[in-house]
């Protein structure tokens, strides 16, 4: 009987221990990106919904469905950190081609309503006089539904097409373990890439308008006819543009990089260590679904001040369970200024 060799023992024990407090590094690292995601979002959607609620805006529910999209990546991500925590607990092949499905499906759901949301905008520029007419609440459902459909559709091909999934005995669960990379280089081509193509031409389109108008202005300024505001309209429209072009540069930073070494890793694996897309990129990806309702509170200045009142509430309540606060007439009484649907959306 041969005798086990002790060296060889020894290097793969301390690979198997590196590769465990690997895992979970990165198990914390996307708990805690999961859980700001959850806190950023479900705030966001909470204002969002009380103000659709009160204004009857259509156009706002684009907005909403992307805060309860990016909140569903921060809830599916979470059970991805709860998998890489708790390793070495191996999962069934069939249960992390779910998992990931749910998680495809919700990144990819977040990155139709940032179109939806691009394009909402855009008819708002195009179409002013009209736009009301144009954004109905049947339509708004119809885009919605379609939008969830597709986002399901693109995450399960793996359930469904057996050829997308890739047959592992490794116990990680991760896209490269349980996705073919024929189904990765569809979902970038048919995905990703016409999903930036769009946004460039929407806000290239945005952009021919703004001049038009910018021109518009400096002729009638020649002719002495204006004041030295701008028009409201121009106003408004300048914050689309400014919101859809953060939104796209946002978006780019966050999933080109990934997107781009995961094509390279496919044409060429030692070119690039998918564990590096995997600990680096993915999460960079995610980010986004974290940066989405900062822009909004940061940039819109209505769900600033209604967030910061949620906020006040909130610690009022938690002061008065504790036994420390005191009844104030008047104090939380105070109602928000009324403030304009459209302005809210742009």
């Amino acid at each position: 009987m041969a005798e086990e060799d002790p060296v060889a023992g020894t290097e793969w024990w301390c690979v198997s221990h590196s590769a465990a407090v690997a895992s979970r590094a990165v198990g914390a690292i996307l708990a805690v990106l999961a859980s700001l995601i959850l806190a950023a979002n479900v705030p966001v959607a909470i204002v969002l919904l009380c103000h659709i609620h009160k204004s009857g805006s259509k156009g706002l529910c684009f907005v909403l469905n992307l805060a309860l999209a990016d909140a569903m990546v921060g809830f599916t991500v979470m059970g991805v950190a709860i998998d890489e925590l708790s390793q070495p607990f191996y999962l069934s092949q069939n249960f992390c081609v779910l998992r990931m499905a749910f998680v495809t499906s919700s990144c990819a759901a977040s990155i139709l309503s940032l179109i939806l949301v691009a394009c909402d905008r855009h008819l708002a520029i195009r179409k002013p006089f009209h736009y009301l007419q144009l954004v109905t609440g049947l339509r708004v459902g119809l885009c919605l539904l379609g939008l969830w459909l597709v986002a399901a559709v693109v995450g399960f091909l793996p359930v469904f097409i057996p050829r997308f999934r890739r047959v592992s005995d490794h116990w990680k669960c991760s896209f490269f373990h349980v996705f073919d990379p024929s189904y990765m280089l569809t979902m970038f081509c048919l995905g990703f890439f016409p999903a930036l193509f769009l946004f460039l031409y929407l806000y290239c389109d945005m952009l021919k308008i703004a001049s038009v108008h910018v021109q518009h202005i400096q002729q009638v300024k020649q002719a002495g006819l204006a004041g030295a505001c701008p028009p409201p309209r121009v106003t408004s429209d300048m914050k689309a543009m400014r919101t859809v072009a953060t939104l796209i540069g946002c978006f780019t930073v966050s999933w080109l990089p990934f997107f781009i070494a995961s094509v390279v890793q496919m044409v060429c694996a030692e070119c690039l260590p998918y564990r590096v897309i995997e600990n680096f990129l993915w999460l960079l990806g995610l980010g986004n679904s974290l940066l989405n309702p900062l822009l909004y509170s940061c940039w819109q200045r209505d769900v600033q001040l209604q967030l910061s009142q949620l906020a006040a509430a909130l610690r009022r309540r938690i002061l008065l369970r504790l036994g420390h606060g005191r009844c104030s007439p008047g104090r939380d009484t105070k109602a928000l200024a009324a403030v304009s649907c459209l302005e809210l959306q742009d």
